[in-house]
């Protein structure tokens, strides 16, 4: 019982337990310049200007990008999207998922290289690095440094420009479901609702953990879509990928030696150096590769070097690297049956959407009958359903209705005929439907509810709902 206590405890129990898992390794990306690079950079700049910028813009008298919460409506430039309108979410969703299949099936993870939140703000926090503790071996130098006055100064710093640029992200993102004005009037008055508190610091704390230090974790463990993603793969797929015939046996160039028994890859490890995942590409496609490319400019960053032809690692599909057909032939195959029912399933439903969005009628109401008094009997000995119509002008100008009813012989709207909304207003209005007594027989009877704008008969609805007879 001693000795199975004892050997439990022992150094090399604990050395067996501790192989189970990998320590983390701070990854140090080096510095690389290239097309891939630069186009990633664009993307960068494009989305965070857009991000950022959106919620400062004017749309007449309101913020043009809005989801206001409290109001319950979505505001789009000209658009007014409502709770009833969560039909158009559905469409961007599925507009969204079948993007991201057919960029996928097309080019790999494209979406993760250069527009995932994640990989963004990733490359503006390594700039903000690279910035004050220097390129990659003076970063790993810093690292590895005692802690001193000049170590403490640049990590404080460091740290203090990563929490002011997520405590902003987090407020940018609050400014779309409160009004920027009301936000910034906060500011000053210190009069922050207790949920703007909330969403804007736990937003900006998950910006700072997971751009600040999580990173390639992120990517390697959280990420679903890793994952998944070779279920949208095939051998046609544009990859990143090395090419092991042109680089194989791979070793360190010498002036002296004959190359000519040797593969173009000097083993650098340039390529590993980029990857903000730190992987290998050498050892071919893997769940942790995001698609970024800056491994491709890296190699060719070397490959120039040495006047060797670029492309050692580069864009293309496993079909092609096993020789089965040459570069030039790339596009014929990309453009193949899975490809083109993706594309055509993707332009239908935007198309579906855009139509429906341009025909849209923008008035919507509801009926609800009055569920405390289902027919009653009033003077004249009328018969008499109660009901209240949510009158909703989702259009961007004060409009004027005129409702009428219809639908059986007899029906006579006694009050509240006309209703007045202001732009983008919701109006509950209580109107009474009455038919003399045995004009209809015992039951429920359809009626329909009409609603036309006074200024545009196009602007219409006809509601269905039911008259009780006694």
């Amino acid at each position: 019982m001693n000795d199975a206590l004892e050997n439990a405890t022992s150094p090399e129990a604990e050395s067996a337990k501790g192989s189970l898992y990998e320590k983390h390794k701070t990854i140090h990306v080096r510095t690389v310049k290239g097309w891939w690079t630069t186009w990633r950079w664009i993307f960068v700049w494009a989305t965070q200007v857009l991000f950022y910028g959106l919620p400062w813009v004017q749309w007449g008298e309101r913020q043009a990008v809005l989801f206001h919460l409290v109001e319950r409506k979505f505001y789009l430039f000209g658009l007014v999207l409502w709770p009833q309108d969560a039909f158009y979410l559905t469409l961007l969703l599925i507009i969204s998922a079948y993007g991201l299949f057919l960029f996928t099936a097309v080019a790999g993870r494209l979406f993760c290289g250069y527009a995932c939140p994640q990989t963004v703000y990733s490359e503006i926090f390594i700039w903000i690095e690279k910035w004050l503790e220097g390129e990659r071996p003076a970063r790993i130098k810093l690292d590895k440094r005692p802690m001193n006055a000049k170590k403490l100064r640049i990590k404080t710093v460091k740290h203090a420009l990563w929490l002011l640029l997520s405590l902003w992200t987090g407020f940018t993102l609050v400014g779309y479901f409160t009004p920027m004005h009301e936000l910034i009037g906060s500011i000053a008055s210190f009069s922050f609702g207790g949920w703007e508190i909330f969403w804007i610091f736990f937003y900006g704390g998950f910006t700072y953990l997971m751009a600040g230090f999580l990173r390639e974790q992120v990517c390697k463990f959280m990420c679903p879509y890793a994952r998944f993603q070779s279920a949208m793969f095939d051998p046609d797929t544009l990859i990143i990928t090395y090419d092991p015939e042109r680089g194989e046996p791979r070793g360190a160039f010498k002036k002296d030696e004959d190359r000519a028994k040797q593969g173009d890859c000097v083993d650098c490890s340039i390529c590993v150096q980029v990857c903000p995942t730190g992987i290998d590409i050498r050892k071919g496609l893997q769940y942790e590769c995001i698609g970024c490319g800056a491994c491709i400019d890296g190699c060719d960053e070397v490959m120039d070097k040495l006047n060797k032809p670029r492309g050692l690692v580069r864009y293309t599909s496993e079909n092609a690297l096993a020789g089965k057909y040459g570069r030039t032939d790339l596009l014929s195959h990309i453009i193949r049956p899975r490809i083109l029912i993706y594309t055509l399933l993707l332009a239908l439903i935007i198309v579906g959407a855009g139509w429906s969005l341009a025909t849209r009628v923008p008035l919507r109401t509801d009926v609800i009958r009055d569920r405390f008094s289902l027919a009653r009997v009033v003077k004249g000995g009328k018969i008499e359903n109660v009901y209240t119509l949510k009158v909703m002008n989702v259009s961007e100008q004060a409009r004027t209705f005129i409702i009428s009813v219809s639908g059986q012989e007899g029906l006579i709207l006694a009050d509240n005929t006309r209703v007045e909304t202001k732009a983008a207003e919701n109006r509950e209005v209580l109107v009474s439907v009455q038919v003399p007594a045995g004009a209809l027989p015992k039951g429920s009877h359809k009626i329909f509810f009409d609603v036309v704008a006074e200024d545009d008969p196009k602007v219409a609805v006809h509601e269905k709902t039911t008259f009780l007879m006694p």
